[in-house]
């Protein structure tokens, strides 16, 4: 007995690949006038499954019908820039967003602490100045 799903599957797998290539994970260089270039870099995930059963038919004589899916997803993350100038590269990570407020909190520290800074200065700095 022959099924579909071995043929769904192989279907699925041919169809990611379409969607992906080397340039899913390393990015086409960009190069600026002044020289520079820029290297995208991205983390790609790829998940897939599928299934399927026999459904036993009464008063039906010969093959048992067949019923199946395959489904399949991609995911591109940016992970980090390359910046490639006068010899010298340069790796330029994308930040992941704040999931949490612990995090945003965290992450707002330097600038607050910056800006407390700077009103202290602002208050202690002599008059002439």
């Amino acid at each position: 007995m022959s099924h579909n799903l071995p043929n769904m599957l192989e279907n699925t797998i041919a169809k990611i690949r379409e969607m992906l290539d080397v340039n899913s994970v390393i990015g086409t260089p960009i190069t600026t006038a002044d020289g520079v270039t820029i290297i995208p870099v991205s983390k790609v995930s790829v998940g897939f499954g599928g299934g399927g059963s026999d459904f036993v038919a009464k008063g039906h004589n010969g093959e048992n019908p067949f019923g199946g899916g395959v489904g399949g997803g991609v995911k591109v993350a940016p992970v980090c820039f390359l910046i490639v100038k006068d010899g010298n590269v340069r790796m330029m990570p994308v930040a992941a967003p704040a999931s949490t407020t612990a995090d945003r909190i965290v992450e707002m520290v330097p600038d607050t602490l910056d800006k407390i800074a700077a009103f202290i200065d602002s208050r202690t700095a002599p008059k002439g100045e």
